[in-house]
Parts: structure tokens; C-alpha cells; sequence
């Protein structure tokens, strides 16, 4: 019942900031300014850091372990992602979360081998973000957050909750869980790679382009895949 309450108030707390930051000049951004300064900040770090940490990732490792390792951190989400769909009132999606998760673990030597997939038990992505999405509280404006890159302000209170909730992040053996959380940055980076190099390749803003994407899948995410027609001018009253 804490548990409840505490989530309730989180919910409360970020509808509420996310009505107020809603509000200015363009509704999808108003904090553009800011956003791309904190874009750009960004970047500089991923090419300085994050990107030739994980080019030489990829350069030592084989593609078969670099799949093992993305697998078993895929497993660890597992949990709360069946937490989330519970939370969302998806029973049977939440329960086969909890399906892949076990059979994984153990068939699937602690997830490095993906089995659940083979067996037919579908992959979702929930977060406490998309929790409240369903709940109603709206996602507020769009967000740049350093180093963690696009969120809205509904979604980067939610990295609150989702930390919580991270199985890596409550590890209590210190050097284990830095470097799991070390090692996972570098496997995500490197994943993101034909990504970014399209992304490199096609966008002529590239902070326009990612804003755009990431809303709307974003948005998709929140409704299963079947969000709702958004409102236009013709609705508004004459």
C-alpha cells in the first residue's frame, strides 16, 4: 500500500508539472532553446566518449557475444516491464513478462540466449513513463535531458521511478554494479550505430529530426501501437 501511495503522488506531482510546462510558444517544444544547447552538449560527449568506446567495442568483440550481452540486460528489464503492464492493468502481457524472464534465466543461461522469443512469448518495452501515459497525465513539453538525451517532463520524472525499479541500479556490490551499468551504455551505444549513421547521413536538422521521431514513437509506445487521432484546426469550433 506505501508502494500505491508513493506511485499515486509521483503521479499527481508530474501531471501537474507537465500541465505547467505545456504552456508557451510552441506547444510540441517550447524549451528549444535550452533543448539545443543540451543536444549539442550531448553530442559532444557521445563523440568524444561514447562513440569510440563503443566502435572499439564492436572492433573486439564477435557479434555472437555482443548479441549474448544485449540479451542478458533485455532479460533484466523484463521484471519491470511486467511491473509496468500489471500497473497498466495488462494482466496477461505483465504475466508473459514474467514467463520470459524465467524461462530465460534458466534455459536461457541468465538470458544471454533469448529462448522465450523462440517459444512464442513477445518482447514488449513499458516504462513508468508510459505507465502515466495510460493513467492520463499528459507527457508535458519535450525534454533534452544530459547525457540521457530526448524525454518529455511527464517521462524524466518517471527515470525516477524506473531507477527504482532497474535491477542493475539496486545491485549493493558496488564495483558489480558499475561495471553492469558501464558495460550496458557501451552495448546500448553500440547497437545505436546503423541508427545514428543514417540518421548522420539523411537529416538536415538532425535535433529537428530526432525530436519529431522520438514524440511520435513515443507517443505510439504509450498506446500499444494504436494511439488516438490527434486533435487539428478542422476540430476546433467555428
Amino acid at each position: 500500500m506505501a508502494i500505491l501511495a508513493r506511485l499515486a503522488a509521483v503521479a499527481a506531482l508530474v501531471s501537474a508539472v507537465a500541465g505547467c510546462a505545456s504552456t508557451g510558444g510552441n506547444a510540441a517544444d517550447p524549451l528549444e532553446p535550452l533543448n539545443r544547447a543540451m543536444f549539442g552538449f550531448n553530442e559532444k560527449v557521445d563523440n568524444a566518449v561514447l562513440k569510440p568506446v563503443a566502435q572499439g567495442y564492436r572492433a573486439v568483440t564477435p557479434q555472437m557475444v555482443r548479441t549474448g550481452v544485449t540479451n542478458f540486460f533485455s532479460n533484466l528489464e523484463d521484471l519491470w516491464i511486467s511491473a509496468n503492464n500489471l500497473m497498466q492493468g495488462k494482466v496477461e502481457w505483465g504475466l508473459g513478462d514474467l514467463l520470459r524472464f524465467t524461462f530465460n534465466s534458466s534455459f536461457g543461461l541468465l538470458g544471454v540466449i533469448d529462448v522465450a522469443s523462440d517459444m512464442g512469448l513477445e518482447k514488449h518495452n513499458e516504462d513508468f513513463g508510459q505507465t502515466l501515459g495510460r493513467w492520463g497525465v499528459g507527457s508535458g513539453a519535450y525534454l533534452v535531458l544530459p547525457l540521457l538525451g530526448p524525454s518529455t517532463v511527464r517521462d524524466g520524472a518517471a527515470r525516477v521511478v524506473d531507477w527504482q525499479g532497474d535491477v542493475v541500479s539496486n545491485l549493493s556490490n558496488v564495483p558489480t554494479r558499475n561495471t553492469l551499468y558501464v558495460t550496458r551504455v557501451v552495448s546500448d551505444r553500440s547497437n545505436l550505430f546503423d541508427a545514428t549513421n543514417l540518421l548522420d547521413e539523411a537529416a538536415l536538422d538532425k535535433y529537428t529530426f530526432v525530436r519529431d521521431s522520438w514524440l511520435q514513437r513515443r507517443r505510439s509506445l504509450v498506446y500499444d501501437g494504436s494511439p488516438p487521432r490527434e486533435p487539428s484546426d478542422s476540430d476546433e469550433p467555428k
